[in-house]
């Protein structure tokens, strides 16, 4: 099989881009035998290193990324690692309650292995706090959604706390919120310092981690899995693909994944007393197509981030001429929540590439004689990524255990409807979302 399309990401990877430089990892430029090949090194792949490092403690294994690590979707994300529901399809992020509770254990699940690698492999603090998140409301529609999702919460026996409009103005500074709704559980990341952490403590001379080392082609011959990239060649009898929707660049999960981009941009680092609040939090918005804000502070000063705006990419890129419409949307929806801070300039921003279901499932399991997917993680790519890994591995190497039973329990990610239906339909939902989501933009 030959890899001719690679997703493109527009703009820097902002929380690489703010970390000190570090000493790269090599580019594959030999031909290599191993036990265990990896593509791609986000958190699903770095999860399947650590779980097959544990399971094998003998074997070789390599990682392959096409990027530099922390450069890719692994390091645009928002940094919420969520314990709690999450269904961006839906009105308010809650489902079934059965349902839910699955989640629930699985989301726990991937948190409580992320912060054994933390703690294992000495991972920095400030790349993992568990300290909650808040669901933010601007609107009575969004104060509607809080309180549904409060009441599925009660059912679902989780607790949460309901802020009013001045306990909201006292973490986040900003007077635009008529109130919120916090949850305890989330982990808040610096995701890229999480995962160049990660993959650098990995690292031995069994576990090798190639970055800029693109598989341009994967074929399966007399037993073993052959990866070619650019300059070298990788052979191992079993392979995980971690690569959430480039999966179907490898000829898998054809018409069946959706493929999205969604936007970040991040302030110049500013001073901390020119802003009341905490110096550090985090807010989703009641309504799942509003926009996520985030405040980070170290010494250097305080950071706000905006992430809002979905686009249907069936191609993997976007085009430039959409950025612009997206940026000014990015600073209208900054400066409504922040005005003491205009003329206060973004510093970096960036899109990533996420992949969602139809019906909100993963593509998981094995797809080819040893060969397995931990991939399309539903825009979760920080919790579902870690556990779709994790459990890849252990299904990999015949380690049964109930959180697997369950997962390969799960529906295969439902076919989407024939082209041009697909694209028209998950543009026009997208752009009726936007529209829905009102003031929470």
């Amino acid at each position: 099989m030959k890899v001719t399309r690679f997703p493109s990401n527009p703009g820097p990877a902002a929380w690489d881009a703010i970390l000190p430089a570090r000493v790269r990892f090599g580019a594959l430029e030999a031909d290599e035998t191993t036990d265990w090949l990896i593509i791609g090194a986000g958190f699903a792949g770095l999860a399947a290193a650590r779980r097959l490092s544990q399971l094998c403690p003998s074997d070789k294994i390599t990682v392959l990324d096409a990027l530099r690590v922390g450069e890719g979707p692994a390091g645009r994300n928002t940094g919420f690692m969520i314990d709690l529901p999450h269904d961006l399809a839906s009105s308010d992020y809650g489902g079934d309650v059965s349902a839910d509770k699955s989640i629930i254990a699985r989301n726990r699940a991937a948190i409580a292995f992320a912060q054994d690698m933390v703690n294992a492999l000495g991972v920095p603090p400030e790349a993992f706090q568990k300290v909650g998140k808040i669901n933010g409301a601007a609107s009575a529609k969004g104060m509607q959604h809080n309180k549904e999702y409060a009441a599925h919460l009660q059912q679902l026996g989780e607790p949460s706390q309901q802020l009013d409009a001045q306990q909201m103005q006292d973490i986040t500074g900003s007077a635009y919120y008529r109130g919120g709704l916090f949850t305890p559980g989330t982990v808040m990341l610096q995701p890229a310092l999480f995962v160049r952490s990660v993959a650098r403590k990995l690292c031995s001379n069994r576990v090798k981690i190639y970055e800029q080392s693109k598989v341009v082609a994967l074929k399966r011959s007399e037993g073993l899995w052959h990866a070619q990239s650019e300059h070298g060649s990788v052979k191992a009898p079993k392979v995980i693909l971690a690569v959430n929707g480039h999966a179907q660049s490898f000829g898998h999960f054809k018409k069946r994944l959706v493929h999205v981009f969604t936007y970040g941009s991040m302030t110049r680092a500013f001073d901390a007393e020119n802003l009341m609040g905490k110096a550090n939090w985090g807010l989703t918005p009641a309504d799942p197509l509003g926009s996520t804000v985030r405040r980070i502070s170290d010494a250097k000063g305080s950071r706000l981030i905006v992430r809002n705006r979905f686009t249907y990419e069936p191609k993997m890129a976007v085009n430039p001429s959409k950025l612009k419409r997206i940026w000014k949307t990015h600073d209208t929806s900054f400066k409504a929540r922040f005005p003491e801070l205009d003329g206060l300039k973004m510093e970096h921003r960036w899109g990533g590439h996420l992949c969602l279901s139809l019906n909100n499932v993963p593509a998981f399991g094995e797809v080819d004689d040893g060969l397995f997917s931990a991939c399309c993680q539903n825009g979760l790519g920080t919790v579902q990524g870690t556990l779709g890994g994790m459990m890849a591995a252990e299904m990999a190497v015949g380690h049964c255990s109930d959180m697997l039973v369950e997962l390969q329990a799960l529906d295969a990610p439902k076919r989407l409807p024939p082209e041009p239906v697909a694209t028209l339909g998950a543009r026009a939902r997208l752009a009726w979302g936007e529209r829905q989501a009102g003031v929470e933009l």
